[in-house]
């Protein structure tokens, strides 16, 4: 394990920029995965980050020390920060001080969609993004598409919100939407507050595209029209919609639920 105590360290700064700047992220192809439960899912699906960041004070964590151990292990570069200066670059309140420094995923961009996927038009909130990106991994789905609009997937609190599902997901980002569906010979469907056709009325066994718009205009009406389906959940009560996560959720566990049947 290397040491830095030096605010000047070119790595340090580094960490620093990764941490507070999404444009610093998207360019160099790198984020930053905060906390045991990510370390650890990275760990267990992806094998070694890049390198591991560790502040003193929590190698006496027993969990800390056997990922930093994991890490030698697999010759994984691990350095070692004073609490001070690691603090700076956490954004969990009272976390246990680690980091992973990772390489972001760049799949290959496919030509067309044949499993069951979501499509995120403009979805802003990365908070809404990560529990999509949850619910999606939980239910079987294995592909999200993104277009320009949508919350950089990457990002720490993206990272956090999803819980390791991007470690399971092929996530495609700045995607044009509207090619893609044109080019996809599934069904997409499109959530809106305004459909007529209900969400349990629609056959979902066969692979479908979900997709879901922005938090308060929705899908954009160039998509809109290329949807296959318009479908609504239908509620009780006066609330006039679902937040789009809480709608995700439903559909993805129903499709879950209908292909169990």
């Amino acid at each position: 394990m290397k040491s830095v105590t030096s605010r000047d360290n070119p790595f340090y700064k580094e960490l620093k920029s990764l941490a507070a700047s999404s444009q610093a992220r998207r360019k160099a192809g790198r984020t930053l995965l905060d906390g045991v439960h990510l370390c650890q899912s990275w760990l267990a699906l992806r094998g070694a980050p890049a390198h591991c960041v560790v502040s003193e004070g929590a190698l006496r964590n027993p969990e800390v020390a056997e990922i930093v151990a994991r890490c030698e292990s697999l010759h994984a570069h691990v350095t070692g920060l004073p609490d001070a200066l690691f603090g700076v670059l956490s954004q969990v309140e009272h976390g246990v001080n680690l980091l992973f420094l990772v390489e972001t995923p760049a799949p290959r961009q496919p030509q067309s969609m044949t499993v069951s996927s979501v499509l995120l038009d403009g979805v802003q909130d990365p908070g809404n993004v990560g529990s999509i990106l949850r619910s999606a991994g939980a239910a079987g789905i294995t592909q999200v598409f993104c277009s320009a609009g949508t919350a950089f997937c990457w990002s720490p609190k993206v990272l956090r919100a999803a819980m390791g599902a991007h470690f399971v997901l092929e996530i495609f980002e700045n995607v044009e939407l509207g090619a893609l569906i044109d080019r996809s010979g599934i069904a997409v469907l499109a959530m809106s507050g305004h459909a007529r056709r209900k969400l349990y009325e629609v056959d979902l066994r066969a692979p479908v595209a979900w997709l879901l718009g922005h938090e308060g205009q929705g899908v954009a009406d160039d998509l809109m029209g290329r949807a296959t389906h318009q479908v609504v959940i239908p509620h009780a009560g006066q609330v006039e919609s679902l937040n789009v996560a809480a709608a995700a959720a439903v559909c993805f566990f129903e499709q879950l639920r209908q292909r169990g049947a």
